[in-house]
């Protein structure tokens, strides 16, 4: 027996803290958003045939605006009503790889190549616990110069500094490696699978192995990280089918952060004259995960920001519940230039953003703000 609107809304907001007066007229939903809804209220998730109609939905529908609402209030309800923010800190922009959509390729004689030494990343990191964020996140291209043991100091340090969890967005290493990095004090790390197809992947990672960079995840998640992954939406030959597939993986693989972003063509890189990735469907892709994995941490991205930064701060009202801040030093943040014309995003700007759009920083970052505790004076 299908739910009444009503009955769908209750169940929806029952363990969500604060009324929701956008819902004060609900009663003409469609059936197709009926039955979406439907089957989530059942099984708390959908299915390959409801995340297609999500993402087939255009801009004008009114079914769209339904169905993000409805992310909206299963975001509140499963992960909290409030945005966490995480820094990014981009300490190296080498890579040894040649991937084919990626500015910092290795074959890219354009880009200014640098290293932060650890003493600097650690300082970034220890400046930045000031502000409340919710994650350091140490991300680079494949860069072998730093060693393990040149990790696994930098992470203890900005552990035992901080207390900020740590999360990891390096690339491939060994089984051995992500091993002792778990063991001193990593908790989360981030692998985009990029895409589920293997045939898409084969093309645009020449140098990479599918299986491997699977049984990496899998590998993670047994160590008992907070496992990220993701993909990437615009990518030749890719269907919305692939993307569908990409969603249930991440479900099935219990991918705990997803992070989904637009194809964005780079010069000096061999997807130079490839289309950009729809800002659009990659909100309905929000749309469609968080009601394929509620309980999900996932991020409106920077690829979408670039595009356009209001199409990264709608990601919020499609279900999203973390965005990224840049940490980075600006020495070296304009030289990571994974895709052309990437934006800054900017902390005090996103955090009053937040605000103003009507979301909530977390806890700890409004309670960091709000005391001051020298937050202002902050400037990265």
């Amino acid at each position: 027996m299908k739910l009444q609107n009503e009955e769908i809304l209750k169940i929806l907001q029952s363990n969500t803290p604060h009324s929701t007066s956008q819902w004060d007229d609900y009663s003409n939903f469609s059936e197709k958003v009926q039955n979406i809804v439907n089957y989530f209220i059942s099984n708390e998730t959908i299915e390959k045939e409801h995340i297609i109609q999500i993402l087939s939905l255009k801009k004008e529908d009114k079914d769209r605006d339904d169905l993000f609402n409805v992310a909206n209030l299963i975001r509140k309800t499963y992960t909290g009503d409030y945005i966490n923010i995480k820094g990014v800190i981009e300490f190296s922009n080498y890579c040894k790889k040649n991937c084919y959509y990626c500015g910092l390729r290795a074959k890219n004689p354009s880009v200014q190549r640098y290293r932060m030494s650890p003493k600097e990343i650690i300082e970034v990191a220890n400046q930045a616990a000031i502000l409340g964020l919710d994650t350091i996140i140490l991300q680079s291209g494949e860069d072998d110069r730093y060693t393990d043991d040149d990790l696994i100091y930098i992470i203890r340090e900005i552990r035992k500094n901080t207390s900020l969890p740590v999360s990891l967005s390096i690339g491939e290493r060994s089984f051995s490696s992500y091993r002792k990095f778990r063991k001193a004090g990593a908790v989360r790390v981030l692998l985009k699978h990029e895409t589920i197809n293997k045939n898409i992947f084969k093309n645009i990672h020449p140098e990479k192995s599918y299986d491997n960079r699977i049984e990496l995840l899998r590998y993670m998640n047994s160590l008992g990280y907070v496992t990220g992954s993701g993909n990437i939406i615009g990518l030749p030959g890719q269907t919305l089918e692939d993307i569908a597939d990409d969603i249930l993986f991440m479900r099935n693989e219990n991918i705990r952060m997803i992070g989904m972003g637009p194809f964005i063509p780079t010069e000096n890189t061999p997807l130079k004259n490839h289309p950009r990735g729809s800002g659009e469907l990659t909100l309905n892709a929000y749309c469609a995960t968080r009601f394929c994995v509620p309980r999900a941490q996932m991020p409106t991205t920077t690829a979408l920001g670039t595009i356009s930064p209001d199409l990264q701060y709608q990601g919020f009202f499609a279900g999203c519940n973390v965005i990224m801040v840049n940490i980075t030093p600006e020495v070296y943040r304009k030289n990571y230039n994974i895709y052309d014309n990437k934006i800054k995003v900017e902390f005090y700007e996103t955090y009053e953003k937040i605000k103003q759009l009507g979301f909530s920083p977390s806890k700890i970052t409004q309670k960091r703000m709000e005391d001051g505790n020298n937050a202002s004076n902050i400037r990265l």
